[in-house]
């Protein structure tokens, strides 16, 4: 049996990014994130119902502030009372899960794609994709970058600008890039 592009996706196989079934996806999520985008707050709420429909698992109190970006939202999951800042994006070509009480800062960024080293097939939009999971009450700091493959335990800390290219253990506080441990004070 051969699998299609969106099934490689979600196995962890190399896909085609190029295929009209994940492009028709693609554009579903870009109509759903320019109507959060788009609607004033106080009609909004604190996530459009565009969003909400299109994640996998949205738990109570959660708020999603504007401008907001996803790839697909479909791979999207947030437990209760998640807050996600300004300007944050999410490509989301793998599962995204986000813990119950975390919080990302302005500008975060959470990539599960890695394309092809080779140029010629990354030219021909070959990709993989990483899950990414976020543990509860984890808080990052603005302008943090998360590949695929990381996980980030309770309790952790991403600071600032920080860039995790690794798993962050319960209760860590990690900063730089690449992201380090730093001691407890």
């Amino acid at each position: 049996m051969t699998l299609s592009e969106r099934q490689k996706m979600a196995a962890g196989e190399w896909y085609c990014c190029l295929d009209a079934e994940l492009d028709t996806l693609r554009w579903r999520a870009r109509e759903a994130v320019h109507q959060h985008n788009t609607t004033s707050p106080a009609e909004r709420g604190n996530l459009g119902p565009a969003l909400a429909a299109l994640f996998a698992d949205v738990g109570d109190d959660v708020f999603l502030e504007a401008p907001f970006h996803c790839s697909y939202g479909m791979n999207i999951s947030l437990g209760k009372r998640v807050y996600i800042n300004a300007g944050c994006a999410i490509l989301d070509s793998a599962r995204v899960q986000i813990g119950a009480g975390s919080m990302l800062g302005p500008g975060v960024h959470i990539y599960c794609a890695e394309h092809h080293k080779d140029a010629e097939l990354r030219g021909q939009g070959l990709e993989i994709a990483r899950p990414v999971t976020i543990g509860n009450s984890v808080w990052i700091g603005g302008g943090a970058i998360l590949v695929g493959g990381v996980t980030v335990g309770d309790g952790a800390i991403i600071g600032a600008g920080a860039v995790v290219t690794k798993d962050v253990a319960k209760g860590a506080t990690v900063v730089g890039n690449p992201a380090r441990p730093i001691a407890p004070k």
